[in-house]
């Protein structure tokens, strides 16, 4: 059993490293913790990993676990900057989100290249509220991982940009 200060130094450490992390998030802004594209969510949980590493580990120093945020902060921060001013990098660091179903149709090549059962689709469509199956326009395998389902009378062209059909 670890004594009394051992505890407390971890304790200590936990709290560093959580206001290092809010104070990190409060620079580099909102997408910090995003899971706008499959790199940012790559990023999230590389940051939980180094925050559990630090915590837990006895291996790891606190200043260690700084540096390797901030230098995660950093490269997030690189990578947006090349989103914005680059057409190229998005292509090369996430896929491209994928219809799974359009207008009613369940796309089924695509649910396979998604890796996704129909119970998943359906889970899905319950989650979103689907009460009809004719009434969705479309469903969407997003770069993250998540899955967008858009239901109603119509769907403008917009919304489909950039996704595989």
């Amino acid at each position: 059993m670890p004594s009394l200060s051992t505890l407390a130094l971890q304790i200590g450490e936990a709290l560093m490293m959580v206001a290092v992390i809010i104070l990190l998030t409060r620079i580099a802004g909102l997408r910090s913790f995003s899971k706008m594209s499959g790199f940012d969510f790559a990023i999230t949980v590389a940051m939980g990993s180094v925050l559990a590493s630090v915590v837990v580990g006895t291996q790891t120093s606190v200043v260690v676990g700084v540096v390797a945020l901030a230098a995660l902060f950093g490269v997030q921060a690189i990578v947006a900057q090349m989103r914005m001013r680059w057409s190229g990098a998005e292509r090369l660091l996430d896929n491209a989100p994928l219809l799974i179903m359009k207008d009613g149709e369940i796309l089924e090549e695509n649910m396979r290249q998604a890796e996704m059962t129909r119970s998943d689709l359906i889970a899905k469509l319950r989650e979103a509220n689907v009460l009809r199956i004719q009434d969705v326009r479309a469903v969407v395998a997003e770069t993250t991982g998540d899955v967008s389902v858009l239901h109603g009378d119509s769907l403008e062209d917009d919304l489909l940009e950039g996704v595989r059909s």
